[in-house]
């Protein structure tokens, strides 16, 4: 059959991710024998006018719609995604009857409700890369896919699901062809790393998260072969900025660590990075070995420095490690970020000021900080029955599609504001979301790629900081 996969992400901040999962499974229906095409609408300048005129011209027997995000996770400038998938639900409307099957991590966390607002009936909740090409056998003769597993459905008004639909990894390489698919140079020129993950699955219990619900609750490891086998020949195409988006990179810690010893063992041209490592298992060894492995880069989730609000999150490790973490950091070389999530359950003023004080004395100046303030409240995580138990959080499951914020109710919020707008103002390598919001930021993008600076930006937060400051912008 003829296949068109739209890649639905728009959002430019803080950069444009490259759509790992839609290029995933545009191969894996090629590889089912079917005819794929996939439009990718990040850069274009008229969305709904290059869906009209992609129908036209390929005539699909069924389009795929990958949905990354439901919001921005903004509690200060929130924006929903989903009323732009409904327009691109309509334009396709307008073309053609084939039918629509809706995928990607937005959906899988709130299927029900995306898939009522947006008026789409059908919709792959398991590993698309098996589910959908499963699902394509059944179409156009059966809209409705009853005995899929990893699919969901709307019949008659009434929502079904059918659980599974997780397979274990293929133990060949993980990498993907972005330039058979999509225009992999304009994410580069955007200062955008490409994705490459060595495992699915996550066992932290988080109460904020979602990704258990989305890969799972126990991991699927990737081969360190395949792996390793990816960076090499990325790297030897010329996309050598790389970043590992597991949930958390170094959990298991005897998987990341074999993977940056056999990688440490090669030569090979990449630059590597990975925003998600977790305090609970990061030691001198691993920064050893990934600084070997060639890693220019990392990211400490740490979300804050009290132990009152670390147990409440869920994190699975205390203040004392992040304290250790920082001790790590600072006898190596590696640029390291720092993700901090103010205003969760047990967040008091006592709270976030310990967080910042960490931050201030225990963060080398020439790293980063990132302060996120309030936390998205998902239906089905932990946090909504905190939320729901403290009165903080009235609303029925199906209006919480669009974003709906947890503040804890022992913080003053505005006082939290201005403490952190005031150590944001004293330390030039602090930014939180306003920072990251700036309309003017994927121009600061291609214009750092001019000028030959690479990903990740934040490594110049300084500069760029006190640049913008010299011309007037409160940044």
């Amino acid at each position: 059959m003829k296949v068109l996969i739209i890649s639905t992400n728009r959002n430019l901040f803080p950069v444009p991710v490259i759509p790992l999962g839609a290029c995933v499974v545009a191969g894996a229906a090629e590889r089912a024998g079917h005819d794929v095409q996939v439009l990718d609408l990040m850069f274009e300048k008229k969305p709904l006018r290059a869906v009209e005129t992609t129908i036209e011209r390929t005539a699909p027997d069924v389009i795929g719609l990958s949905v990354r995000n439901i919001d921005n996770n903004d509690m200060q400038r929130p924006v929903f995604f989903i009323d732009g998938v409904v327009s691109v639900v309509a334009a396709i409307l307008a073309k053609t009857r084939a039918p629509i099957v809706l995928g990607g991590s937005a959906v899988s966390v709130m299927p029900e409700e995306i898939m009522r607002h947006t008026g789409v009936c059908c919709a792959v909740l398991g590993d698309g890369e098996t589910v959908f090409p499963a699902l394509l056998k059944v179409f156009p003769s059966d809209r409705i896919p009853h005995e899929i597993p990893g699919t969901a459905w709307i019949a008659e008004n009434i929502f079904y699901k059918y659980p599974g639909g997780s397979y274990p990894p293929s133990e060949g390489s993980a990498v993907q062809d972005f330039s058979r698919w999509i225009d992999i140079r304009k994410y580069l020129s955007h200062l955008s790393a490409v994705p490459l993950q060595t495992k699915l699955g996550c066992h932290f219990g988080c109460v904020y998260c979602t990704y258990r619900k989305i890969e799972g609750n126990t991991y699927r490891l990737f081969d360190r072969g395949g792996v390793v086998e990816s960076v090499m020949r990325l790297s030897g195409s010329g996309l050598r900025q790389i970043e590992f988006v597991d949930n958390v990179f170094n959990s298991p810690y005897g998987h990341a660590m074999s993977i940056c010893e056999e990688l440490a063992r090669l030569r090979h041209k990449a630059l590597l990075y990975s925003l998600e490592l977790n305090p609970f298992q990061i030691d001198d060894a691993l920064l050893s070995v990934m600084e070997h492995a060639g890693f220019r880069g990392i990211g400490i989730t740490a979300e804050s420095a009290s132990d009152k609000v670390l147990s409440a999150l869920g994190k699975g490790f205390n203040a004392e490690s992040v304290y250790y973490t920082a001790e790590v950091v600072s006898r190596h070389k590696l640029p390291c970020v720092w993700i901090f999530m103010l205003g969760g359950p047990g967040e008091t003023d006592k709270t976030v000021e310990e967080t910042l004080r960490f931050a201030e004395n225990s963060i080398r100046p020439t790293d980063t900080a990132f302060f996120n303030l309030g936390v998205r409240i998902y239906p089905g995580t932990e946090l909504e029955t905190i939320a729901r138990r403290q009165g903080v959080l009235s609303l029925p499951v199906k209006e919480m599609l669009k974003p709906v914020f947890y503040v804890s109710p022992e913080v003053n919020n505005d006082r939290m504001l201005k403490r952190v707008k005031e150590s944001l103002n004293n330390h030039m390598n602090f930014i939180n979301s306003d920072s990251i919001g700036l309309s003017f930021l994927p121009l600061i993008h291609r214009l750092a790629y001019r000028l030959g600076m690479r990903t990740p930006l934040w490594k110049y937060t300084r500069q760029i900081r006190r640049g913008l400051r010299t011309f007037g912008v409160d940044a």
